[in-house]
């Protein structure tokens, strides 16, 4: 996938999109059974899987969400398939247990203690590496399609490594905006305060999150934001980016540190409250 499919891809999706449930070919009456439930609570069509095809070549379907019959739930839009999988994350904590460190760690520096507010959640991959060293991670994610499949994965994924299903049940997922949740958040009402903006200029090649592209939100964030994510930190507010981003530009605020991964280009732009 490169950056001429994904704007293809949004384009479709920022229209008025069509959008059922259906299963997977070969369905058991259990998937059945569930995409139907799912039709009724996200008030979208069910149709047979045998009917798809007749709806996709009329028109009528852009994307649609599948339940296989392990009762896992996904979206499929042309030939992109999103779906929730903590991969990410085990892999950055075998990393961190070889290496003995992490960006994204050494950035929140976490206390067992701690609450975590993940306001641009996604599929979670920086989440739940996060919980696994605090007590609870809130999150909110503003795309509601995203968050259908991230808090059916959170609720259902059942992992082999007991550390990823300890830090997925100190998870708390919220479908709304990040500026509005905000704005009613009492002050000093988080430790850390986690920001991840989608990047400007991302590496679209071999990208886990190129699924997730199309369905995602671009807004970006300004001073304004930052100050109210300030305003409800106790410890520390941690924005991430890419070095060949602009975003740390555009902004007056003043970071007390910067790490770079220059292995990856990722940025960790700290505001340590507690120094």
């Amino acid at each position: 996938m490169n950056r001429n499919d994904v704007e293809r891809i949004k384009k479709v999706f920022q229209s008025d999109s069509k959008v059922l449930v259906t299963t997977s070919y070969n369905f058991t009456p259990k998937a059945v059974e569930l995409a139907k439930h799912l039709s009724e609570e996200y008030g979208i069509p069910y149709y047979n899987r045998r009917h798809l095809n007749e709806k996709i070549r009329e028109g009528s379907v852009d994307f649609y969400y599948v339940v296989d019959n392990n009762l896992d739930l996904s979206i499929r839009l042309g030939d992109t398939r999103l779906f929730f999988h903590p991969g990410i994350s085990k892999i950055r904590m075998e990393n961190f247990k070889r290496e003995g460190r992490d960006f994204l760690f050494d950035a929140i520096r976490p206390s067992s203690g701690d609450i975590v507010y993940d306001g641009t959640f996604g599929l979670g991959m920086d989440a739940i590496f996060m919980a696994h060293f605090v007590e609870k991670v809130i999150g909110t994610e503003v795309s509601t399609h995203i968050y259908r499949i991230v808090s059916y994965g959170l609720k259902n994924y059942k992992s082999k490594e007991n550390w990823i299903n300890n830090a997925i049940a100190k998870i708390e997922l919220h479908n709304e905006d990040m500026r509005e949740f905000i704005s009613h958040q009492q002050d000093r009402s988080f430790d850390i305060v986690y920001c991840d903006p989608m990047f400007e200029n991302p590496i679209y090649e071999s990208s886990s999150l190129n699924p997730l592209r199309p369905f995602a939100n671009y807004d970006t964030i300004n001073d304004d934001v930052v100050r109210e994510l300030m305003r409800i930190a106790k410890k520390r507010v941690v924005i991430k980016s890419l070095e060949r981003d602009n975003l740390l530009d555009t902004l007056s605020i003043k970071f007390d540190r910067v790490l770079l991964s220059r292995k990856n280009g990722l940025v960790f732009a700290c505001i340590d409250l507690d120094k």
